[in-house]
């Protein structure tokens, strides 16, 4: 009990510093934009008086160092900064596309979790025969298909030649859940390539626990083939995948920026794309500071799911 407790000590001030690190990479990557970023933010014709009043939001006049500590102590208030295109808070965008952001993360990882495990331990239960080298095929084909690709290709089987389901979300808002055909072809999108990757990591990691001495013990003393693969077996092939399912999140936040863009979903992938067109530095340093919030509490929480698993296994998402 006392080496857990200092392992998570560790992780917690690991995870600490991780979090001041994203802080100062998307501060110091604002402030590494090459020329006077209040002439870039204005836009390609620039008005004097709308690069002062930007020069005058940023405090462009103000050292580096005063700034980032002003944005750091409002960061720890909760205060995101203030949109230059609309004046409202960041903090407002954040909520406004939290929600459609989280359904789709959700009912993906919701569906994520028992196809790629039962995928992997149905691989392994036959390893080297037909089953398995058909699940490991398509896995490995579907993975090479990038996600616009994919999405392309199911928006125009499936919603523009069969009509079964809306091609975008638009008319929709944000009561997406109210619309559940809207949400089959962009989940199906971001599903595509995480179960693909964790069929095969947790068939690899069956593979090698139910070749490993201690099941081959237990099966001597006649422990039944199920008891095996799912008591002894699985609780070992879990650990490197939670590890992995917390990378995958990390990519859904990435994946899910291309799937509300091409499924015009208003989530954060959409608030940030905007942001980006509009050049809305705040917003976007914002939503930067949020998603490396978000990396670091899901990679602490999957260390401390594969420490439980495997305690003796020092592992760091």
């Amino acid at each position: 009990m006392t080496g857990l407790r200092s392992w998570l000590a560790r992780r917690l001030l690991l995870g600490a510093a991780q979090t001041v690190a994203v802080v100062l990479l998307v501060f110091a990557l604002t402030e590494a934009l090459p020329g006077d970023a209040a002439v870039a933010l204005a836009g390609d014709q620039p008005d004097p008086a709308r690069i002062a009043a930007i020069r005058d939001a940023m405090d462009l006049d103000r050292p580096a160092a005063v700034r980032l500590l002003d944005w750091a102590t409002g960061l720890l208030h909760g205060d995101l900064g203030t949109s230059l295109v609309s004046g409202r808070p960041v903090g407002s965008y954040v909520s406004d596309g939290f929600g459609p952001t989280l359904l789709l993360a959700g009912l993906t990882l919701l569906l994520l979790v028992p196809l790629g495990v039962g995928l992997g331990v149905l691989a392994a239960r036959y390893a080297g025969r037909r089953t398995d080298r058909v699940i490991s095929s398509v896995a490995l084909g579907v993975y090479a298909v990038p996600e616009f690709a994919l999405g392309t290709l199911l928006v125009t089987a499936f919603a523009l030649r069969l009509g079964w389901f809306p091609a975008t979300a638009v008319g929709y808002g944000t009561e997406l859940l109210a619309h559940p055909a809207t949400l089959v072809l962009p989940v199906l999108v971001l599903l595509s390539r995480p179960v693909c990757s964790l069929t095969r990591l947790v068939r690899a990691g069956m593979i090698d626990a139910l070749a490993s001495p201690y099941v081959a013990q237990a099966r001597r003393y006649g422990v039944s083939g199920v008891r095996v693969r799912y008591a002894h077996a699985l609780p070992n092939a879990v650990a490197p995948a939670a590890q992995h399912l917390a990378r995958t999140v990390d990519w859904l936040l990435c994946g899910v920026i291309v799937v509300e863009g091409l499924f015009v979903i208003p989530g954060l992938g959409t608030v940030l794309l905007n942001a980006v067109a509009e050049r809305d530095m705040p917003v976007v340093q914002g939503l930067a500071v949020v998603f490396g919030l978000i990396t670091v509490v899901l990679n602490t929480g999957a260390d401390l799911v594969a420490h439980r698993f495997a305690p003796r296994a020092e592992v760091t998402a």
